[in-house]
């Protein structure tokens, strides 16, 4: 039996404020964007890094309004969502040199959605032949860089 130990996972596991809302709507609540990993606001959405990323570069586009399904989220919050999405596959591409971007939403509990209440759309590098042996065989993902590392990466080169 091989054990992979994730001890700092423990605090996001027992936070009591997991269980008190919507983390997509308390997060940007908070004010404190480096803390979140919120890493750009715009006037509908967001963009956060996934705290439990893919890869490296991982990032979410969240509206702020706490819909659960795409079709009510208003044209205008759409359109951004998109334009924010369209902007991250560039910073992606530049800052990680990304052969690729998969983007995609997952709406609904038995749709794969982690946060079903409120809608939000992946986007996340790929580069070719990047499942690895460890990421097939052990089920596992090697991460080489910290979240405060690709924070930094992704925000200077949206400010850029």
């Amino acid at each position: 039996m091989d054990y992979l130990w994730t001890p700092w996972r423990y605090a996001y596991i027992t936070s009591a404020d997991r269980a008190s809302g919507c983390i997509f709507c308390d997060k940007p609540r908070e004010n404190d964007d480096r803390k979140n990993y919120i890493v750009h606001r715009g006037e509908h959405c967001y963009i956060i890094l996934n705290a439990f990323p893919y890869t490296s570069g991982h990032v979410m586009v969240v509206p702020f309004a706490h819909l659960d399904q795409l079709d009510k989220l208003p044209r205008d919050a759409a359109h951004e969502m998109i334009d924010l999405s369209q902007r991250m596959e560039s910073v992606l591409r530049k800052t990680y040199n990304a052969e690729g971007v998969n983007l995609g939403m997952n709406i609904g509990k038995c749709a794969g959605a982690g946060v079903a209440g409120h809608i939000h759309m992946h986007v996340l590098p790929r580069w070719t032949a990047d499942a690895n042996f460890i990421s097939v065989v052990g089920e596992t993902r090697v991460l080489p860089e910290t979240l405060d590392q690709t924070y930094e990466k992704i925000a200077s080169t949206l400010r850029t």
